[in-house]
């Protein structure tokens, strides 16, 4: 059986109970990096065996994941934060699973993406997630197809890239409402809320930290 196992975004306490008896039972952990798992089994006192699967061995580790899986094997995968293939490489290894018509089981929990989709104040009756816009190469197709949705958007960025994301949102999508989640459940939780300019210049004044998720309000017309 493969289990996706969401975890925790910031605080280690957000992990139900289903999902740590699941880890402490099954015969591996798959994880992105194995020193970020290792601190929440840790903390939990599981021993579990882990095995690194992440964006550059997952062509190379899912074959095995899959023998594995074929001989009764039962593996956790998991990602660094939140629930497994939103914008992570598990779907690799569950899409190959389900090609094995191998069985498949969701141990549902916390997501960044809707955890700052239900603070936003923005409507998310629907919405569309769009992970990391590229970087460049498709970016300005992609931003000029943003700006027709009538849906409201969501986003992941980093630290270094969030100014740069927020001025072409604007450009591209007008000075529309927007929310920002940032380290949330951490310590250093924090929501910011107005119209795209508002966000910009507050992060044109101080350093970006940590990761963000960026929510903007559907096209109206």
């Amino acid at each position: 059986m493969l289990y996706i196992v969401a975890t925790p975004i910031g605080n280690l306490e957000d992990i139900s109970f289903r999902a740590v008896e699941t880890l402490k039972t099954v015969d591996v952990v798959a994880c992105e990096d194995t020193r970020r798992t290792g601190k929440l089994l840790n903390h939990y006192e599981i021993h579990t065996k882990m095995t690194p699967y992440h964006d550059h061995n997952k062509e190379h580790k899912t074959p095995s994941l899959i023998e594995m899986l074929k001989n009764g094997k039962s593996i956790a995968l998991v990602s660094d934060a939140g629930t497994p293939s939103i914008s992570d490489p598990g779907f690799y290894l569950i899409r190959e699973a389900i090609k094995n018509e191998l069985q498949i089981s969701p141990i549902p929990g916390p997501s960044a993406l809707i955890s700052a989709a239900i603070v936003s104040g923005l409507s998310i009756n629907r919405f569309s997630f769009e992970g990391y816009l590229p970087r460049k190469k498709g970016r300005t197709k992609r931003l000029k197809q943003l700006a027709e949705y009538d849906v409201t958007i969501v986003i992941f960025e980093g630290p270094h890239r969030i100014l740069k994301t927020l001025r072409d949102l604007r450009s591209f999508l007008g000075d529309r409402k927007a929310a920002i989640g940032r380290e949330m459940t951490k310590i250093n939780e924090e929501f910011l809320r107005g119209n795209l300019s508002d966000l910009i210049a507050i992060f044109a004044e101080r350093k970006p930290k940590g990761e963000f998720v960026i929510l903007v309000e559907r096209n109206e017309k």
